[in-house]
């Protein structure tokens, strides 16, 4: 077993993995930017490195300094947490050629998922099925067009290297194709250095529903059931919950086995994500694998009672997976507070924490690394906190959400604690009825 592990990430992912080390007697490293030096991962690590300022490609984007941060502190491990390099392939080559274990799967096993086209081809081999489309690059403009006409409109353009929204266009006509294409080539150029485009059947009143997977290295893989994401803005997950209310025990089988075999198809060791769209028939498609831990891999953790951060540890290093394949029993539903202003197009809300207090009580779990007096930097992800509710049915779980959030006080900054206090008192969300273009109509009051 590792005796120290640097983590490579801020905020409440660090905290978390931190959380996890120290109950498994192994010391941690906090590696932090100028602007994190009183972030509360920083106080609880045992050791803890500055490693640059605020702007990320200086500190949590900079491989040497990470590496260096590992090396004179004796660390033999890096967790990576979500984010920042932990998807990187270059990254996890490095930690091996620098004698420090990796905490997730190789560069191999990253490098098959991280080219969207590359993962596509994988899963058409393994028999996992997949959104009809142009079956690779797009060579040019009259290939796009003659791939939509083949697999017709509405069709889905999107940057192979792409995340988080940018270089994706829906396209209903050919009218609209030619600008729609050249849109969104320069947008994936400029956000990725990359504008390689594909193309994809636009899947209509589609479910966001992913399947949570573990594999070592013994060839043993199984899944923990599904999260239901569907609940976004722009791309950005909002709320996640497990299981999915559009779940039924026979497409949870056929999910659950395509998510293994997905993994299995690149002999994946660690956890991670397999993403797939379900339309409105529950036929469902492979989107995107996630090699690392999820945002939302606490909702999963809720309904299993099973600590994901150890299982990669474990995994890491040598042991067997000790997970089986699940369903679902209890409701987990999970919000993510961001410091925004739900109330102006969802803004940015950086600065000084005045007031703080946090909601308890049976069924609610809180993840956060902010507390009163502590000022949100301005350069990071506005995330904030994590707050989950468990109970024994998917009503009961939205009741205690609603309660918490409304015991749950901020503030000195914006939050989005008054957009989700309303979606738990939406008719149709209590009822189940909402794709992932639900927040297209839904408006503040």
């Amino acid at each position: 077993m590792f005796k120290k592990i640097l983590i490579a990430n801020r905020g409440e992912i660090a905290l978390r993995v931190i959380r996890t080390c120290h109950e498994m007697g192994i010391k941690t490293v906090a590696v932090y930017s100028t602007a994190d030096k009183d972030s509360l991962h920083v106080k609880f690590a045992d050791e803890a490195v500055c490693i640059g300022k605020p702007q990320s490609s200086d500190s949590y984007l900079n491989i040497p300094r990470i590496i260096a941060a590992a090396e004179i502190t004796n660390a033999d491990a890096i967790h990576p947490g979500y984010g920042f390099l932990a998807e990187n392939a270059n990254f996890s080559q490095i930690c091996e050629d620098s004698g420090i274990k990796f905490i997730g799967p190789n560069a191999r096993m990253i490098n098959a998922m991280g080219d969207k086209i590359t993962a596509k081809e994988t899963m058409i081999k393994a028999g996992v099925p997949v959104v009809p489309g142009s079956g690779g690059l797009l060579k040019d403009l009259e290939e796009a067009k003659s791939v939509a006409k083949e697999i017709g409109y509405p069709v889905m353009l999107k940057a192979t290297a792409g995340g988080g929204g940018k270089g994706m266009r829906v396209v209903h006509s050919e009218e609209e194709l030619e600008r729609a294409y050249n849109s969104a080539k320069a947008e994936a150029g400029a956000a990725f250095k990359n504008d390689g485009m594909y193309m994809e059947k636009f899947v209509e009143e589609p479910r966001h529903i992913e399947i949570q997977v573990a594999g070592d290295r013994y060839g043993r893989v199984c899944h923990l059931s599904e999260r239901d994401c569907s609940i976004q803005r722009r791309h950005q997950k909002l709320v996640e919950e497990s299981p999915s209310p559009f779940m039924t025990p026979e497409l949870r089988h056929k999910m659950g086995e395509a998510a293994k075999k997905a993994a299995a198809a690149i002999g994946y060791e660690s956890v991670g994500t397999i993403e797939f769209l379900v339309d409105k028939h529950r036929n469902f498609y492979f989107m995107e694998m996630n090699t690392r831990i999820q945002v939302e891999h606490c909702v999963t953790e809720e309904v299993t009672n099973f600590d994901l951060i150890k299982e990669q540890i474990l995994i890491a290093a040598g042991k067997e997976i000790s997970g089986n394949d699940y369903e679902p029993h209890i409701h987990a539903i999970e919000c993510r507070i961001n410091a925004e202003d739900p109330y102006n197009d969802f803004r940015p809300s950086p600065g000084k924490i005045t007031v703080l207090h946090q909601p308890g009580g049976h069924g609610i779990r809180i993840d956060s690394h902010v507390y009163a007096g502590y000022v949100i930097p301005p350069y990071y992800d506005s995330m904030i906190a994590k707050i989950i509710a468990v109970a024994r049915t998917r009503e009961e779980a939205i009741d205690t959400m609603y309660r918490a959030l409304s015991e749950y006080v901020i503030e000195g900054v914006k939050t989005t604690i008054p957009f989700h206090l309303q979606l738990m008192q939406n008719e149709d969300f209590r009822k189940g009825n909402f794709t992932t273009k639900f927040l297209e109509t839904f408006t503040m009051k």
